[in-house]
């Protein structure tokens, strides 16, 4: 079975049985429409005719031309001038050609449709034998059959990416994401979704008003402002963002605040600084992937001696270092991984060129010592390992010099760019699945070379789950204790040269395009990714204490980052057309019909030559602009446009939940702050309706006004009794002139004020008491149980004052108030 892996080996092999099935044949190629063009996809024999190797895939003329390749039903020849003058022009000299040779088109199917031919120059019209004819048809169908599989796992894969950018961005609703992070997530996607990354930039325009999506789309017009998020014209790294979110994701889980930085390994902003700013910070715990373990180690220590527990991912600690924990990969085994696979890819062995970010970083080094081991005795010698420092320019021109200097049969990439590093060299030289690469993470580039064929296999680690895993051992040792939770790992380990810290193995995926014996395809694993995913953001959530912070710190790709602005929603501009017009728009930023558009010459000037604008629709109400620019002309295909649309229709529900939940806050906080004003105003009444007055030493005086029910009772009964407490009254006189009722349950609330006071050594005096309520009390019953009463507060004060040993002085003369 012709496998993904090994498309171009099995095309090439094809093409190479075709030209030994006819005699005295060198030269035949294999050409398949793609799009709007011919592209070779396989040629053998045709190195001499050009300066050198003919890039594969490479450009062969306008697809219109597969009709006049179409032998029919079966094979026929035409005359190898015209042919190579057609589809070879300038690259071959033609006198060099016999008068009589022809090319022998043999039709390739793709669902019994053409699609190209399988080309096989013949030094003469000499005619085919049945035998020859069959075998040179068989072998047109094997390729047809070939690229079907190809294309059936493609769009596996591309289904399978697709689901995954829909459920980021259904995640990021749910989790109330930022427009800044959803536009992040849209680029990150969009850009890594299709075969051939070709979308430089991705920009979204937020309509800025208070009635945002309040007006129908075709009422869109100029004069508007427009919030801008730019995402960077190179995607930030795809491996930093998932570990970044299954911190957060853990955070989120376990209740704890996860603070995420990036930083370099020194200097101003470095990791070391970082750290340092986290000890000044009191954070609970710290975990970092280190850049340069030795030279971070002297943070590490001041942070120990802090108290603060740290951990290390992604790379192993320095030898002795006081980080107690390593959660990640275990490198050596998945370089041995990746050197298994490569004596595989090469069976015959070979010499094979290894790049790698830094030799500085353990796990670099480690991934190489690996892959050497597992390659030795296996007829396959490594080269020394080239050294990028993370710079994605300079491990392409390492990977060109290598390839240069020949010899090479395979490339092993250690860290994420080196592997699309030498897969660009490669298809610059012409040897794009000839050379057999093997790399390592699944960014957005090495996806794309995996599904083209120019990358064999990836070794990917699962970062998503080291990011969790790490804050998850944090917060066990800040809960539990340090000790408590490293007796759960596993003993130490001692490597060869020196000692292993306690470990924690999050594993990898061996992926290639195809399912094999020993890998898993792309399409499943990048299903298998998204339950992974989606598995821990459903492991519960807890509320955040913010008391206990966990530090996370990433390495600094060195990438630009978002950029936010404003800008005047003009109606001549690619988002005014899209916005007035409710639909779609994709153009071609070099027709002169646009050079009044200011977004669109700003574009041009910054190498744009497709530009595409979908509108963010949510109930049809416009709420911005999701726009695409490409360099390449007539990128966007129907395709491409139907899978952007989808993403926009789910960004528009994400967007449109956003700014709900914010008017709903709004209101909320509205509403929570009229109803304290109206508490406190009820307070004031409640106070006002129940005052305590002190009118002498050891009286209280309390009017009681409206009714008295359970609630107003009982905040009657507090203050009360913490008025007698304070002033150790000795009578409170309850005023009930101004009470609306004295029934029972009122009757009830007073003996209830008289018991409690009396156990506090008080005296209640009933004041105030009208003869229509006295009446009533006696008409239904209500004994007051020896409460004394007065009907006036004069008599009642008068006698508090006799209870307290005081006296009454009326008016009138001396004598009579001595009586």
């Amino acid at each position: 079975m012709i496998t993904g892996l090994d498309l171009f080996a099995a095309l090439h092999r094809i093409v190479r049985d075709a030209t030994d099935s006819l005699p005295g044949t060198r030269r035949g190629s294999l050409l398949i429409r793609e799009g709007d063009r011919l592209i070779y996809r396989a040629a053998v024999g045709l190195e001499s005719l050009l300066s050198g190797p003919l890039p594969i895939p490479s450009d062969a003329g306008p697809a219109s031309a597969v009709s006049r390749l179409d032998p029919g039903d079966g094979a026929r020849a035409v005359a190898a001038a015209a042919w190579y003058r057609e589809h070879l022009p300038g690259a071959v000299a033609l006198d060099w050609l016999p008068a009589d040779a022809v090319v022998v088109l043999a039709p390739v199917r793709m669902r019994g449709r053409p699609v190209g031919a399988l080309a096989v120059e013949q030094p003469a019209a000499e005619p085919l034998s049945d035998e020859r004819r069959a075998r040179l048809m068989a072998l047109a169908g094997g390729a047809g059959a070939a690229l079907e599989r190809r294309e059936l796992y493609d769009d596996k894969a591309r289904s399978a990416h697709e689901n995954r950018v829909l459920e980021e961005v259904l995640n990021a609703v749910a989790s109330q994401a930022s427009p800044q992070e959803l536009v992040e997530i849209v680029s990150r996607g969009i850009k890594s979704v299709q075969l051939r990354p070709q979308w430089s930039a991705v920009e979204l325009a937020l309509v800025e008003d208070d009635a945002c999506g309040a007006s129908p789309a075709s009422e869109r017009g100029a004069g508007g402002e427009l919030r801008v998020y730019r995402a960077p014209r190179r995607a930030p790294v795809a491996y930093w963002n998932n570990l970044r979110e299954g911190a957060l994701v853990a955070g989120r889980a376990l209740g704890v605040g996860v603070i995420h930085r990036c930083g370099s390994a020194g200097g101003e902003g470095g990791q070391s600084a970082l750290i340092d700013e986290g000890v000044r910070r009191g954070v609970s715990g710290i975990a970092v992937a280190p850049a340069d373990a030795a030279a971070l180690e002297p943070a590490i220590r001041r942070a120990a001696e802090a108290g603060i527990p740290v951990i290390t991912f992604d790379t192993p600690p320095a030898d002795g270092s006081r980080a107690l924990a390593y959660v990640g990969t275990d490198n050596v085994a998945a370089g041995r991984l990746a050197g298994e696979t490569m004596a595989r890819l090469l069976p015959d062995g070979g010499v094979v060129g290894a790049q790698v970010s830094s030799l500085r970083a353990m796990n670099g080094r480690d991934r190489v010592a690996g892959f050497g081991a597992a390659a030795s005795g296996k007829s396959i010698a490594m080269r020394s390992p080239l050294e990028s420092h993370y710079d994605t320019s300079a491990a392409m021109q390492l990977a060109l010099g290598a390839l240069r200097e020949g010899g090479l049969s395979g490339a092993f990439g250690a860290c994420a760019e080196n592997g699309p590093a030498w897969g660009t060299a490669a298809r610059a030289l012409g040897r794009a699945g000839d050379l057999k690469i093997v790399a390592f993470d699944l960014i957005p580039e090495t996806m794309a070379m995996l599904r083209e064929g120019t990358i064999h296999a990836a070794v990917v680690q699962r970062e998503h789950e080291m990011g969790y895993r790490a804050v998850e051992l944090l917060h066990d040792m800040v809960s539990r204790g340090v000790e408590a939770a490293l007796a759960e790992l596993p003993a130490p380990g001692q490597a060869e040269d020196r000692r292993l810290p306690r470990f924690i193995d999050t594993g990898v995926d061996l992926v290639t395009l195809e399912s094999t014996p020993w890998s898993r395809p792309l399409s499943e694993h990048l299903t298998l990714e998204t339950s992974r995913k989606s598995a821990s953001r459903r492991r519960g959530g807890a509320a955040v204490d913010r008391s206990r912070e966990l530090l996370v710190i990433s390495l600094d790709a060195d990438e630009q980052g978002l950029v936010e602005g404003r800008a005047r929603l003009e109606r001549e501009s690619l988002v005014g057309r899209v916005l007035s017009a409710g639909r779609s728009v994709v153009i071609d930023t070099l027709a002169g019909e646009h050079d009044l558009w200011p977004d669109v010459v700003a574009a041009r000037r910054k190498g744009s030559r497709t530009r595409a604008g979908v509108p963010l629709l949510a109930r049809g109400r416009a709420l911005g602009v999701l726009v695409l620019d490409s360099e390449r002309r007539a990128a966007c295909s129907p395709e491409d446009l139907e899978l952007i649309e989808r993403i926009a229709d789910t960004l528009a529900v994400a967007l449109e939940n956003a700014q709900l939940l914010r008017r709903v806050t709004e209101r909320t906080e509205e509403l929570e702050q009229a109803n304290r004003r109206q508490a406190a105003l009820l307070s004031t009444i409640h106070e006002l309706s129940s005052p305590v007055v002190p009118v002498a030493r050891q009286i209280l005086v309390m009017p009681i006004v409206g009714a008295m029910d359970s609630q107003r009772s009982g905040r009657f009964l507090e203050s009360m009794l913490r008025e007698i407490s304070e002033r150790r009254a000795r009578v409170v006189l309850i005023d009930v002139t101004g009470m609306a009722a004295v029934d029972a349950a009122a009757a009830d609330h007073l003996m209830t004020a008289a018991r409690a006071a009396g156990l506090l050594g008080a005296e209640v005096v009933l004041v105030g008491i009208a003869p229509a309520a006295a009446r009533l009390m006696v008409e239904q019953g209500l004994d007051l149980g020896g409460v004394v009463a007065r009907s006036t507060l004069e008599l009642g004060f008068a006698y508090a004052l006799s209870k307290t040993d005081g006296r009454l002085v009326y008016g009138g003369s001396p004598r009579a108030a001595r009586s």
